[in-house]
């Protein structure tokens, strides 16, 4: 309850999404346990938090963006940390929050990442059910959409992105000559641009070859 009530208080006192996302997925992490299945593939919540760790700690993160020898010493490293360590410990490290050196982008650098890989654990089981409470969450990661985007469609070929918020508002990335729309909440186009395609709630609507590339084109 006292957790709870803390990520509540962080929410609505420090308007930090990302640090709310953060503690409710440590909450759902000491909930589910080390074995639970998550969209990631291959990876189970031990993994996972192996990852978000790594991620903010360790140079071999730069595995991440850049392929071959740094990304195949950052797969053993995940499977080394996610099997040798205890899941209770690399929860607790993960709730500390990221290092000093990373509090100011904190917002910035964690906002989709811990709102995605929330929704990995709470989507990679039976019981899934929609979230009803997150209009501030959505309006923040509306605010970044437009950023996080572009980084993710840049690698679509040929096809001319608007991204449709239920509510009406517009975004328009732009990237080439057939018109394809995105229609949901932010956090859906969210999910949907982050990869998991197949477990968002977004409406394409446009050119169907421009629909068809953004449906199996490579993103990030």
């Amino acid at each position: 309850m006292e957790r709870g009530l803390q990520t509540v208080w962080s929410r609505q006192m420090n308007k930090n999404h990302a640090q709310f996302e953060r503690q409710e997925l440590c909450d759902l992490f000491d909930s589910v346990g080390p074995d639970h299945p998550t969209l990631c593939e291959g990876w189970t919540t031990a993994h996972l938090a192996a990852h978000l760790i790594l991620r903010e700690t360790s140079l071999k993160a730069f595995g991440l963006v850049i392929p071959g020898y740094l990304a195949r010493k950052l797969t053993k490293a995940t499977q080394k940390l996610a099997q040798n360590q205890p899941f209770e410990k690399l929860v607790d490290k993960i709730r500390s929050g990221p290092p000093f050196y990373l509090k100011r982008v904190d917002e910035t650098m964690n906002l989709f990442e811990f709102f995605v890989h929330h929704e990995d654990v709470r989507r990679g089981g039976e019981d899934f059910a929609p979230r009803s409470d997150i209009d501030d969450l959505d309006d923040a990661l509306w605010e970044r959409q437009e950023r996080f985007s572009k980084l993710m469609v840049r690698r679509l070929k040929d096809v001319d992105i608007t991204l449709l918020r239920l509510s009406g508002e517009k975004i328009h990335l732009g990237g080439g000559g057939k018109p394809v729309v995105l229609e949901g909440t932010p956090s859906e186009i969210g999910l949907f641009l982050f990869g998991r395609r197949e477990h968002s709630e977004v409406k394409l609507t446009g050119d169907p070859e421009a629909i068809n590339e953004i449906k199996v084109g490579k993103l990030g």
